[in-house]
Order: structure tokens, then sequence, then C-alpha cells
């Protein structure tokens, strides 16, 4: 038989999570050990036995085996949280190709040394006729800081020690002391810090409608039946899929269970929190990265303990170590900040599903605008797909105009408002209603295109746009094509052909230009750096502070502003044409988002999509908020390029300081691909240079390889780590693997 042995940690809650030690699985546990068990083992020169947990089962030892210790036993109690999050690890490091520590140090929190918050007080330790006479014996002499301490213990029984010592003036020494004599107690507990402790409970609580009631109730029923596959509710901006999220939630509390909310960003926390808050109370709470460490600590501990039930936060709240959990919601579910860009780079959506099968827990997914991936699955039937095509109470969508800039370039209006957006801002602001501007900056200024009749210049073997680059080059970021940048339009010989140029901070002072009597609000990174920037914006604009409200991705996102009737899209082209394959699809659901912000409240929406590409499907399905118009020409269009979901996509991304050596490795990855792959049955694409190249003195690069068997890309990374492990020159490189991204 073949020997196998465990890399084991033997604790979990410090920095030490990279210190592991190597034992021989006895031929009685084969089979038995694996990543997440716990085991005893004998640990020290004493021969003393402790626990520990396995991350990893090889068959290759780290050190002469007949000098390594052998697991004792398997531990009897292995349903517990650490068990869970780190056979959670293990899955994470074979499906997104990390180390063991780097998926280790994603999903559980380790605990650094923060100062714990405490609450202490003051009781009798003797009786109160014995403390009377003692008060009675410090005034005779004169133990004045003594007498006040006493006299103010006997008045209210119990009294906070620091209120003691700051307002009565006495010192901890004075307090020990009469602790020591036994005279007073002092007792304390560890209090938590809690970031939504300033919000109030309360508020209305809504009535679901028919459709909202009928959908939750059929999710509730399937799981009920045994049918455990994830669920995705696919609902109209405003359908109130919010509401549904509550519902389940308060169904999976009452069975004893706990839930976690993952929303796309911080900027989503503010209104996400209240709602949640005012429904459920201190059951709530929120982690995302603005915390400071001692409260990400404080809200990992409470949650462990059973003290909070529902967990609101970005990407990494996946991990909130819930001991029961019963539920993962994933908001907007289409958003790509659920991807992670460090290693391991897995995807939030993926990690959830796995988490919920390891922990018998349901998984909901809500989206206006699913991914494609996510709909591809639900119409094979991988999921089970729900769809809401009205708003809540029947509101009406927002009507869309789309504005040809093209037109407006020929007309003479070289401004960045298009003459329809500046007459419908006017008209919005005579009526006191309030306008969202949205830049959509994605892709800024990265691609090359033509003013006059809206060519973009796209790469002739993968059909997306070519980026502008240093010199003047334009470059596929997928396959490495490149050629120079054209002088004029290759397609109607304009001179008007380079790429975008405008940013939040000018617009904002156009439309103060325009609009002079106008309230401005910027919203972007350079207003959000503080701690609560968001949240300072949002509550101003909710407060109707101002008139017009200025950004970029962040307010199109779930927001929900009743007085906001008007969305002028700025740019919709940006996004169209980024050297992705999935452009289409960001741009409908940046559109589809934007256009959805407008008539939330009584007064029916208006958005204006300004574009130099009107007949483009995308931004016609998005005016429309033609969600399944826009899918079928999408799904078409990667079937015929071999583009997930029809196609699996795998990303070697590399980077290093010496640009040569890079080159050199990204050639022997690629001729040891082939060699791997013999019949050719994967297709590899590059190496190219990055969409950039160099970052922080480090050159990048990628390959792409496509193939139909996702199991096949996984096994084409396991051998890459193989090769890379034993081949030194890749040290000083540095690799990350994504899936389907």
């Amino acid at each position: 038989m073949e020997k196998l042995f465990a890399d084991v940690i033997v604790d979990i809650s410090s920095e030490k999570l990279d210190r592991s030690f190597q034992y021989r699985i006895p031929d009685s546990l084969a089979g038995q050990v694996k990543p997440g068990v716990q085991v005893w083992i004998p640990f020290g020169n004493g021969g003393r036995t402790i626990r520990g947990y396995v991350i990893q089962v090889t068959d290759r030892p780290a050190c002469p085996v007949e000098k390594m210790k052998e697991i004792c036993r398997i531990a009897e109690d292995q349903n517990n949280i650490n068990s869970r999050m780190i056979a959670l690890a293990a899955w994470m490091r074979e499906n997104y190709g990390s180390t063991m520590i780097q998926a280790l140090k994603t999903v559980l929190p380790v605990k650094q040394k923060t100062r714990q918050k405490e609450e202490r007080w003051i009781t009798l330790g003797i009786s109160r006729r014995e403390a009377e006479e003692q008060l009675e014996v410090y005034r005779k002499k004169h133990h004045v800081a003594r007498e006040r301490v006493l006299q103010a213990v006997l008045e209210e029984e119990t009294v906070s020690y620091s209120l003691v010592r700051d307002k009565l003036h006495v010192t901890s020494q004075v307090l020990k002391t009469m602790e020591e004599q036994g005279i007073l107690k002092i007792r304390s507990r560890r209090v938590y810090r809690n970031p939504v402790a300033h919000n109030e409970q309360g508020g209305g609580r809504l009535r679901l409608t028919e459709s909202q009631q009928e959908t939750a109730d059929a999710i509730v029923s399937g799981w009920d039946a045994g049918d455990s596959r994830p669920c995705l509710i696919r609902g109209v901006t405003g359908s109130g899929k919010t509401l549904i999220y509550m519902e389940l939630m308060e169904r999976v509390l009452a069975r004893g269970r706990q839930a976690i909310l993952l929303i796309p960003e911080i900027a989503l926390t503010y209104q996400m929190v209240q709602r949640f808050y005012h429904r459920f109370g201190d059951q709530v709470s929120v982690l995302h990265s603005r915390l400071s460490q001692g409260e990400r600590s404080d809200q990992f501990e409470r949650a462990k303990n059973g003290e909070i039930q529902i967990m609101i936060g970005p990407r990494s709240a996946l991990f909130t170590p819930f001991p029961r959990l019963g539920l993962i919601v994933l908001d907007e579910e289409h958003e790509t900040s659920y991807q992670s860009e460090t290693s391991p780079c897995y995807h939030a959506r993926e990690t959830a599903i796995a988490r919920a099968g390891m922990e018998d827990a349901r998984v909901v997914m809500g989206s206006a605008t699913p991914s494609v991936d996510a709909y591809y699955r639900s119409r094979l039937g991988e999921y089970r797909l729900f769809e809401l095509e009205n708003r809540y109470e029947n509101r009406q969508l927002p009507r869309a105009q789309i504005v040809d800039l093209r037109e407006e370039l020929r007309a003479g209006n070289r401004s960045i408002l298009s003459r329809r957006l500046q007459e419908a801002m006017e008209e919005r602001l005579a009526k006191k209603e309030q306008i969202i501007l949205f830049l959509n900056r994605r892709g800024y200024a990265g691609f090359y295109s033509c003013r006059m009749c809206g060519a973009v210049m796209k790469c002739p073997h993968c059909d997306v746009a070519l980026s502008l680059h240093n010199g003047g080059r334009l470059v596929c970021h997928y396959c490495g094509y490149e050629t120079k940048s054209p002088g004029t339009c290759p397609k109607c010989a304009s001179p008007y052909i380079g790429g975008f140029r405008a940013g939040t901070q000018q617009i904002e002072e156009i439309v103060k230009k325009r609009f002079p009597a106008a309230r401005v609000l910027r919203m972007d990174l350079d207003t959000t750096r503080n701690k609560d920037g968001h949240a300072r914006i949002l509550s101003a604009f909710a407060n109707q502070e101002a008139d017009i409200l200025i950004g970029t991705q962040m307010i199109v996102k779930g927001h929900d502003f009743p007085r906001v009737t008007l969305v002028g899209v700025l740019a919709a082209d940006l996004s169209l044409n980024v050297s992705d394959y999935r452009a289409g699809e960001r741009t409908f659901q940046l559109l589809t988002q934007a256009v959805g912000r407008a008539g939330r409240g009584e007064v029916c929406g208006e958005a204006v999509i300004q574009t130099y590409q009107p007949d483009n499907y995308s931004i016609q399905a998005a005016a429309a908020q033609d969600y399944t118009e826009f899918y079928r020409q999408e799904i078409a269009y990667r079937q015929l390029m071999s583009y997930p979901p029809a196609s699996n996509l795998f990303a070697v991304h590399a980077s290093c300081e010496d640009g040569a050596l890079l080159d050199m490795a990204m050639t022997y990855l690629r001729k040891y691909l082939r060699k791997i792959d013999p019949e050719e049955k994967a297709a590899v694409i590059g190496p190219a240079d990055e969409a950039i190249p160099r970052i922080a003195d480090r050159y990048r690069k990628v390959i792409y390889i496509k193939h139909e068997d996702y199991r096949q890309l996984v096994r084409l990374k396991d051998q890459l780590e193989r090769y890379m492990e034993i081949n030194s020159g890749f040290q000083k490189i540095r690799i990350q693997f994504e899936f389907n991204h």
C-alpha cells in the first residue's frame, strides 16, 4: 500500500498558520484522514498528545520517513466550524490553484493582537451593615477617595468602574486595595464592538406582493422536499428581491440556523444594513474592509458565540464562522467584485455553493441582470429559476431613450451632455426632483474608436476591442495581436478617432457651469476614501441635500432613492469596448442597473443613454430592460467563439521583475501544455501581455486555455503546479490561476 502523509496545523488562532507538521498516516486510518479532519498527534519531546487539523494529504514526505511520527487517532467530535472551514480551504486550493496556507488565511480569521474592550462594574463585597460601619471609619480617618467610592456603591448598589475612576477621581490602586480587603467586588465582561449599534430598530414592515410571496413559498417548499439546488431569482429592477431575502432569512432563523447576505461592495452596505436592522435588530452585523481590526475580530467572535444571526458584507463575509449556517444569499449575483483578484482567485458564487454543500445550507442568488453563466446553468436545470417581471406595487419601469452621439457631433454639440439630457435635467430640476449622472468608466481610455461613425478597432482573431498602449500601439490581451493606431478612421476617414477623455471631476465642473443653481454631489474613489465616505454621501443624497449625484459604477448598484426620476448615462460605449469577451454582458448589466435607479418612487422615471453605437444589441436590450433578448444574442456569440459558459476558460497569470525571464518561462509553460495535451483538445492562446503589462516594476503576461470539460482544465492546472514545483526557474515568478473569469 502506498504510504501517505498528513500536514497538520496545531494552532489556527494565531499568525502561525503557515507552520505545519507532517505525520505518517497509519494503514488503519487510510481513507479517513482528509483536509479538515481533527486528529490526535504526538507533539514535542515529552510524548504528549494534542489536537491538530489536517490541512493536506500527500504522498511526498517532508523528512526521512523513519524519523516521522504517526497520527494516533481521529478525534471523535468532527462537526465544528474550524474543521468545516479548513475543508473549504482545501476545496479552494484544489479548484483555484493556490497554496494551502493562502487558502487558510483567506477563510480563517487570524486573531491578531487587538485590544479587547471590557465593561467593569463595582458592587459590595461585604454586607450593607458592615459597609456603613466601614464608611464611618473612612470618614474619621479622612480617607476621602475610599469614602466617595463606598458612598456611591451604597447609594447605587452597582457602579460603573470607569465612572468611579473618571468622575469621582479615584485611582485604580485605591480600588484594587479595597477589592483585596474584600470591601468591594470588581466584575468585568468583554464588550464586543458593534459597527451597526448606531442604527435604530423599528419602522413599518413591508408586505410581500403576491408574486414575492409565491416565490418565497416555492423556494422553501423545494428545500423541504429535499431540493438543495441553488436558487436564482431574476427580478426586474425595483421588483423587491430584498423583501424575499428577508422572508427566507426569517424562516431560516426560526429553524435555529444563521444566514449570510453577500453584497458586491462597501457602497451598498449603508442602505442594506439599515433595511435589515429595521427588520431583525441586534441579530444583524456587518463585515467590510473599512472596519478596524478590532471591529472585524469582534464580529467573528460574536458570530461564533451565537450573538448575531445575520452577517452582511462583501465577498469576505462568506467566511463568517457561523456554527449553524443555514442560508447564503448573493445579492446582485452578476457583479465582478465577487471574483477575488488575489490568490486564491476564488469566485464567491462557486465557493458559497461549495460551503453550503459542506454545511447542509442553501444558496439563493438574485439579480435584475444575472450573469450569463448563472442563467445558463438555470436553463440546464443546475439551478432553480424564479422570475419577477413586475416592479413592487406594479410601479412603471422607466422610459429609456438612446441618444446617438454621432448626431450630436454633426449638430455641433461637443459637450459631454447631449441636448436631450440637458433638456431633461432642466425639467427635473424645475420640479425639484433628483438626478443621477452615471459615467460608465469601465475601460476608461482603454479602447480606440471613431466619434464620427462609432467604429471600434477590434482584434481580427478574438473579436474583442484592441487596447491602446504607449507609443500608439493597439494590442489584443487574449492572443497578443498588435497593430499601430491609425490617425484617421479606416471606415469613414474621419480625423475624430482616439480614446475617451473625461472623468467625474470634469463632469462635475461642466454640470455646475451649466446648472449653477443645482446642488451637486460627486461619488468616486477620491470622495469616498474615508471610513464613512460612502454612507455620508448616500445619506446626504437620500435626505435631498443635493439635486444631482455624479458618479461611476458605485452609484448605480442596488441603491433606492425614491426622488430620483432621471438617470443620464454619459458614455455607454466605455464598457462595451473593453478587451474582454464579457464586454457586452458588463455593458448590459451596468446600463440596466443604471436605468433601474430612476422612478422607484411614485413618479415615473426616465433614462437617457448616450452612445456612439446605438444599434448594439446590449444597449438596445438595456434600454428595453429585456434580459431574455440580451441573453439570446449573447449566448449565441459565446457558443460561436467557445467562451464561457458554452466552454471553459483557464487563465495562467504570471508576473516577474525580469521581463526576459518571464518571456522564457511563459514560452516553456506553453510548450509543456502542448506536451501534456498532445491531441490538442485544449485550445492554448498566448502568452500575451496583460491589459496593464507592467505594475510596480513587475512585467505581466497571461496564457488562456479553453476546453469544454472543466475537470480537464483542473487536471492541466494540477500538472502545471507540479511542473513549476520541480523547476527552480519559476521561483522568481509569481503565478496566479483563474477559471472562467
